[in-house]
């Protein structure tokens, strides 16, 4: 005969329903007589009662429909948004540690993600940040059919990210240099490079050339936005141009690559910086992995397309934690830009 785990604990649950109902200790668990705790209920009996003799598989199709719930001394619980859980080591976190650490946890260093105007805020100095270009959109000049059209997918993004476009531009200095600075933010569909993207990436590399200033791209995309066909993939030479541009001038680009950075986006302006930091644990390509897989039709090695990766085989030239990116990056600055940056 097969016993499963609901079979073995029958004995055990058996003495535990012919008992008194569960007394209730401090924390809102309840325990049974012996100490065992069996339900965290969060209410306590008002008089003890005896539990009726019932089959052990309705008493499991009972506990299995109870919410389970540990109440506090006041009754409320905890609200929303204070606690969160770390994929890297599994703990639990305080939102309030998180956002002091940059959003790298304490505890592991996994690297949350950022939005970008916190991405931003780290990394320049303190109040510097003049956003530029936020007047330009993407249009829908294919009127893109979907199950859900993409101007109304605009729309839902604006909305919930409260940016016009996937990146944010604008003027600011890091460590007294005068820099233009982007930084892209996954949460706009993707991050993805459309028409507008790529217009204000080359206006931030425009704008580095005729004031001056070193370029500083924060880059993370799912690569060309799909809606905007053709028009999309354009932007991969007019970015990529604009870079050309720059380095002419003999101006500074330092590129940021972050989780995850692929597509048309890896293979235009993200890797045509003078110096490429990534933060730890990025994964960066043009197919991810698991497409790469389909197409060879075999195993992709353990840390494929990982920064740590990347930085082995000379693609990257360092991986910096985030909590150092603007020391690093000024340190840059300080070496290529002309006189100095001053």
């Amino acid at each position: 005969m097969h016993f499963t785990a609901r079979h073995r604990l029958a004995g055990r649950c058996r003495a535990i329903l012919y008992t008194q109902d569960p007394l209730p200790d401090a924390a809102g668990l309840s325990r049974d007589m012996h100490g065992e705790t069996i339900v965290g209920t969060g209410s306590v009996p008002s008089q003890p009662t005896q539990w009726s003799h019932m089959p052990i598989n309705d008493w499991f199709k009972q506990r299995e429909n109870r919410r389970y719930t540990v109440s506090s001394a006041t009754g409320t619980g905890l609200p929303d948004g204070v606690w969160r859980s770390c994929p890297g080591c599994r703990k639990t976190l305080y939102q309030g540690d998180v956002a002091r650490s940059l959003s790298v946890c304490p505890h592991c260093g996994h690297h949350f993600e950022l939005i970008a105007r916190d991405r931003i805020e780290a990394l320049v100095d303190e109040g510097t940040f003049a956003e530029t270009e936020a007047g330009i959109t993407s249009l829908d000049p294919l009127r893109f059919a979907a199950a859900k059209p993409y101007a109304a997918g605009l729309d839902s993004a604006r909305e919930a990210t409260g940016l016009t476009e996937a990146v944010l531009t604008g003027r600011a200095s890091i460590g007294g240099h005068p820099v233009a600075v982007g930084a892209m933010d996954f949460r706009f569909i993707g991050a993805s490079m459309g028409s507008a993207v790529g217009e204000k990436i080359a206006r931030a590399f425009e704008l580095a050339i005729a004031e001056r200033r070193g370029v500083v791209l924060v880059v993370a995309s799912g690569g060309a936005r799909m809606q905007e066909g053709m028009l999309s993939l354009m932007q991969m030479a007019k970015t990529a141009a604009a870079a050309e541009r720059l380095a002419r001038e003999r101006l500074p680009y330092v590129s940021i690559l972050v989780n995850p950075t692929y597509g048309g986006v890896t293979a235009s302006f993200a890797v045509l910086a003078d110096v490429i930091f990534a933060e730890p644990g990025s994964l960066v390509g043009f197919a991810g992995p698991r497409l790469v897989e389909q197409t060879i039709r075999h195993s992709v090695p353990k840390g494929f397309q990982s920064a740590e990766s990347l930085q082995d085989h000379g693609m990257i030239d360092d991986v910096v934690p985030r909590g150092e990116l603007r020391d690093r990056v000024a340190s840059v600055l300080g070496y290529l830009m002309p006189d100095g940056g001053a």
